[in-house]
């Protein structure tokens, strides 16, 4: 394994033409990657800390794209429960071949971003307001400030969860959501869900919040190909596995009871009607045919229900679809690329003819 360390002057210099010391980032001690011989990191890749909350840092990393052509936008990247920026390299590069920057983060309690329990072990937020304070953090003083527009997410389970929590607010700023195996939804009965949503809530509000209930999810010991409810693909799940053993840092063991308090709290507030007719965000719901991890009926029927929602499903794929198998991988990729092609299109190299170009200018100065 490899630690690589890149202060963000170069990337972001070549795609906005500005000094890196304008960068609102903190970079001491210097921000680091992992990269394994099976996942190198994107060309340029730009990692940098964000102040956030109360004396809190998330990881940034911004990939701007292969070439000097011109960029379409950038796709804020939100990722899962305890995933972390390494896991989704190989995603980066592919949206980079595709014309687009991509800008992701870890959220806080997980990857390398500040922890807010005791034992780093724990994945812990005492509420929903945490990661929206991260997100909202991220979008303007790291993605509005300094990537080129326009913008669409691409989100993943739990970052899908937070940005249908944000659609409100992103609505302004984003053009297009993309959101793969959202968690709006846990499978079980109700029944199950209540004494879940009691425990919980117990807990949280008798001050043991931070205390481990759930195990977290990773490719490492005592899980198999065979038995991993994450993906079908062999390549992509020792991938992930050799980047756990070489940076066990970035993975908690654990969700605390108010983590997942707070998970359920967001599912029930997104299911009450008046919540999705607020949801004007066009977005593309994409499930997994044999999700054993969240409902994909309750996300198909989510996305029936929003008044700019559409819903693809992709049958015999596992939860992770961008780790999955080419045979479902790349049908998400080309989903996403279709979805959100309108709004973030590809750029003609060519310079604009002059009389184009004085009436942008003029419009400019308006």
């Amino acid at each position: 394994a490899r630690t690589g360390s890149i202060r963000p002057a170069a990337a972001i210099g070549r795609l906005m033409g500005r000094e890196a010391e304008s960068l609102a980032l903190t970079t001491d001690p210097e921000p680091s990657f992992v990269s394994t011989p099976d996942n190198p990191a994107p060309v340029g890749l730009a990692v940098s800390f964000l102040p956030v909350g109360a004396g809190h840092r998330l990881r940034c990393a911004l990939a701007p794209g292969e070439g000097d052509g011109p960029v379409r936008g950038t796709v804020l990247l939100l990722q899962g429960r305890n995933e972390a920026i390494e896991k989704y390299f190989e995603t980066m590069r592919d949206l980079n071949r595709r014309g687009f920057a991509v800008a992701t983060f870890d959220w806080r309690g997980q990857g390398r971003s500040g922890r807010l329990a005791s034992l780093a072990s724990v994945g812990h937020v005492p509420s929903m307001r945490v990661f929206l304070e991260d997100l909202d953090e991220v979008l303007r003083a790291f993605v509005l400030a300094r990537c080129p527009g326009p913008y669409a997410i691409l989100a993943h389970s739990m970052g899908a969860l937070v940005a249908l929590e944000a659609t409100d607010r992103l609505a302004g700023s984003v053009e297009r959501m993309v959101l793969t195996t959202p968690l709006v939804a846990l499978p079980g009965s109700p029944g199950t869900h209540r004494l879940m949503r009691v425990a919980a809530g117990l807990l949280h509000w008798t001050g043991l919040g931070t205390l481990p209930v759930r195990r977290a999810r990773t490719a490492g010991r005592g899980t198999t190909l065979a038995d991993n409810p994450l993906t079908t693909d062999r390549r992509r799940f020792e991938r992930n596995r050799a980047i756990e053993a070489a940076a066990p840092d970035l993975l908690v063991r654990a969700l605390s009871a108010s983590w997942l308090r707070a998970m359920l709290r967001a599912m029930e507030r997104i299911d009450r009607s008046d919540v999705v007719a607020a949801m004007r965000l066009p977005t593309l719901i994409v499930t997994a045919g044999t999700d054993r991890i969240v409902s994909s009926p309750a996300a198909a029927r989510l996305a029936w229900r929003m008044r700019s929602g559409h819903h693809i499903d992709v049958p015999g794929a596992r939860h992770e679809l961008l780790q999955e198998a080419d045979r479902f991988r790349e049908p998400v990729l080309a989903a996403f690329e279709s979805f959100v092609g309108s709004s973030l299109p590809v750029r003609s190299a060519e310079p604009l003819p002059a009389e184009v170009a004085a009436v942008e200018d003029a419009l400019t100065e308006l």
